[in-house]
């Protein structure tokens, strides 16, 4: 995926969405879309080979050193695909002649993208020009977006807010060769079982004949079309809207509009719904209420002083939203609902979702945000690896010390603010590495 600027936002988007929780969570695996889609989706692979049960993928092997021979390796995916039922002259067409490419490994293996404040890393995406790129888009394929909407019930800026961010319309596909690119990431040893099936339902779509083999051309990653589906992906959601023959997620843009609404709707989406607003804080809130895993009424954030950037009162209804603080009580603050969970189901990581659905409301005619109540000043990789190895020998669910703010460092960050009297938002500080450093 792509290079320069383009290259940073597909970096991001292909790093965690290839995080093998989201491949638990949807590779293999039929994902409930609107009754409209059922016949198409009634294609499916559900042949063993390929269906397979998604939450028996390994984690990734981090570390691991690649030791088999890929010429001797090969023969095993080709017979696997054969058993599956794909066309011989498909399986010649991708694996004859073959080879690895090194630069895919490197690639996946030192993703850093992800390191960044929120604030940097949406500044670098959500941009003004994506915005007005997004309302142009939707005032020039009106017609299309307004059926599409619908017949799915998502928005249009929803769609081309991850349109823009995942290749900018189209400019920054990548110019990888998806196939050489899958088969290298199936041999490799961290994500095999993983990428081997992605393998196979690229040549399923080739089967389809909605790409030849010299079409499929994008991220290192192995993804697809100006949304950028994995192949898992592209096989189950794409659509033939545009009634050619063919689902064209490279070239046509009501392919693109219709499938990427497809499978936005099939990760839950509620039609009718908000899904990130952006909100003022008071100084005297109750900091450990804030995070994605706690939920209150609408009304219960506005009695504790929450409220929209002009100051209005938030509605004193139950809806249930979580107070998300991407840099801390310090940084912006955001309250999100049921349909922001769908932008963690596209991509893991909490900044990428967080600026994926705030370049959405920005689309849609919002202002652009505030930069918070100060100066939130977080740890570099180093010092959020040292917080994470001593939380980790805590007892503390923080994953794997790699320097990477994910969910499960933040929770703990919480609780371990708690414990050291600090202002528990689940924000690491250079003042929360002090506390643990000397035992608080």
């Amino acid at each position: 995926m792509r290079s320069t600027l383009l290259g940073i936002a597909a970096t991001a988007n292909v790093a965690a969405k290839l995080d093998t929780a989201r491949a638990r969570a949807m590779l293999g695996r039929r994902i409930p879309v609107p009754a409209i889609c059922a016949a198409l989706l009634a294609i499916t692979i559900s042949t063993p080979a390929l269906a397979g049960a998604a939450d028996n993928y390994p984690p990734p092997r981090n570390g691991c050193v690649n030791t088999a021979n890929f010429d001797t390796w090969l023969p095993g995916l080709r017979k696997d695909a054969l058993a599956a039922g794909i066309r011989p002259e498909t399986v010649s067409a991708v694996l004859d002649g073959v080879t690895p490419d090194m630069s895919i490994l490197k690639s996946d293996r030192g993703q850093s993208f992800f390191q960044q404040t929120f604030l940097d890393f949406q500044a670098k995406l959500a941009t003004p020009n994506r915005a007005s790129s997004g309302a142009a888009k939707i005032r020039a394929r009106k017609a299309t977006f307004d059926a599409v909407e619908k017949e799915f019930g998502v928005p249009p800026e929803v769609i081309t807010g991850f349109w823009a961010l995942e290749s900018d319309f189209g400019a920054g596909m990548g110019k990888k060769s998806i196939l050489r690119a899958l088969v290298t990431l199936a041999f490799d040893c961290r994500r095999s079982e993983m990428f081997r099936d992605q393998v196979l339902y690229a040549m399923k779509i080739i089967d389809r004949g909605d790409l030849q083999p010299d079409e499929m051309i994008g991220s290192w990653a192995g993804e697809l079309g100006q949304t950028q589906f994995l192949p898992v992906h592209y096989y189950n959601h794409a659509i033939d809207y545009d009634k050619d023959g063919r689902r064209d997620l490279i070239r046509s843009e009501p392919d693109i509009i219709a499938s990427t609404a497809s499978f936005i709707r099939s990760l839950d989406w509620k039609p009718g719904e908000p899904w990130l607003q952006e909100v003022r804080l008071p100084d005297s809130l109750p900091w450990d209420k804030a995070g994605l895993d706690i939920k209150q009424p609408r009304a219960e954030w506005s009695k504790l002083g929450v409220t929209y950037p002009d100051g209005r009162k938030l509605p004193a209804d139950a809806t249930p939203i979580s107070l998300l603080l991407p840099m801390g009580r310090l940084g912006p603050a955001f309250i999100a609902y049921a349909n922001f969970d769908v932008y963690l189901k596209w991509n893991q990581s909490l900044n990428y979702g967080i600026t994926a659905a705030y370049l959405a409301t920005r689309i849609a005619g919002a202002p652009v945000m505030g930069r918070g109540n100060g100066q939130p000043v977080g740890l570099d990789m180093a010092g959020l690896k040292e917080l994470q190895t001593i939380l980790s020998k805590r007892g503390y669910k923080v994953g794997e010390p790699d320097g990477k703010l994910g969910a499960g460092t933040r929770m703990a960050s919480r609780e371990a603010q708690k414990k050291a009297g600090l202002p528990a938002d689940g924000y690491p500080t250079p003042e929360l590495l002090d506390a643990v450093r000397a035992g608080r």
